[in-house]
């Protein structure tokens, strides 16, 4: 059965409020929770935020009962080593209640590590070195390893007896069915057109990733009305929604928003599910479990968080568990 979780989105909100939002969400039914994983926002003036999730997510597991996820990239701004050391304490204090989603990366945010950022099959490679370095640690292993990542005699003394999920992050086909040939599962975005991501789980699954659990972000833009809806999805995450390549490329927060200082609120509707209608978000939400979704994230990605935790506590997540 299909479990429902809470985005905790900190580019948006900071750190003290977020972890007030996770206990609301756990109290309001959310079963699950992810958090992502950023050192620059998608923007300064609408954004502006950027909180260590490693800390965060430490204070939020304690604080409440849900398991997270959260997508990282390691071999940049990340020693592999620290992010497998970060995730297998995490694990130890809180038995199976972590997902580490590992991805390629994005300009954005490891660009702070000075790198000359390499083309997505170079940044693929790295990833799935780490990913072993990381699988190794967990296992116990003294790692050394000099390829595009250097280990010298590395070792985790403080391990889970489980160690965590090592989850693909893909957006793509291509790369979501590249992540079938490694990972333990898939992450994917939950798109306003669900035939995109049903293309990205299928390829997922014809790369090897079949019997393996998948997890869909959905995104959506609610509130009271659809105009409220439509200008807070826009006015938050209208640097979101650019195609192709281009949102791993762009360097910083202020090029995100020149890039995108011509895109309107009925874009970001192309990209992001808004409507008011609760009956309606629960039909959208209730298609990504339709299509084999363990796990469905739900980003309200506009700023009325409180409301919207109380709202999809009352109305929605009551019609999802019925489906």
């Amino acid at each position: 059965m299909t479990v429902y979780g809470y985005h905790n989105s900190h580019e948006q909100f900071a750190p003290a409020r977020l972890l007030s939002l996770a206990k609301r969400a756990d109290a309001a039914g959310f079963r699950v929770a992810s958090a992502s994983d950023h050192f620059h926002p998608w923007s300064e003036a609408e954004q502006g935020q950027s909180g260590f999730v490693w800390s965060w997510l430490g204070a939020a597991m304690e604080a409440t009962s849900l398991s997270f996820r959260t997508v990282s990239c390691p071999g940049w701004r990340y020693h592999p080593a620290i992010l497998a050391q970060a995730g297998a304490t995490l694990s130890a204090m809180y038995p199976e209640r972590l997902w580490m989603a590992l991805g390629s990366g994005q300009l954005l945010n490891e660009g702070i590590a000075g790198v000359n950022w390499p083309a997505k099959d170079a940044r693929n490679a790295r990833l799935l070195e780490c990913v072993e370095v990381m699988r190794a640690l967990w296992a116990g292993e003294t790692v050394t390893h000099r390829g595009r990542v250097t280990v010298e005699g590395a070792r985790l003394y403080s391990r889970p007896e489980v160690p965590p999920l090592a989850i693909g992050a893909a957006v793509s086909k291509a790369t979501a069915r590249w992540c079938g040939t490694w990972a333990d599962g898939l992450i994917t975005v939950g798109a306003a057109d669900r035939s995109r991501t049903r293309a990205v789980i299928d390829a997922f699954r014809e790369g090897g990733g079949e019997g393996k659990p998948v997890c869909v972000q959905a995104k959506i833009g609610w509130d009271e009305t659809r105009d409220a809806a439509l200008e807070g999805a826009w006015r938050e995450w209208r640097t979101n929604i650019l195609p192709g390549d281009v949102p791993w490329e762009i360097r910083t927060p202020r090029q995100f928003q020149e890039a995108t200082c011509h895109v309107s609120p009925e874009d970001v509707a192309s990209a992001v599910f808004v409507s008011e209608d609760l009956d309606a978000q629960a039909d959208h939400i209730r298609g990504f479990a339709e299509m084999g979704a363990d796990e469905v994230m739900i980003h309200n990605v506009a700023p009325n968080q409180e409301a919207f935790i109380d709202a999809f506590g009352d109305r929605v997540l009551p019609r999802l568990k019925e489906a």
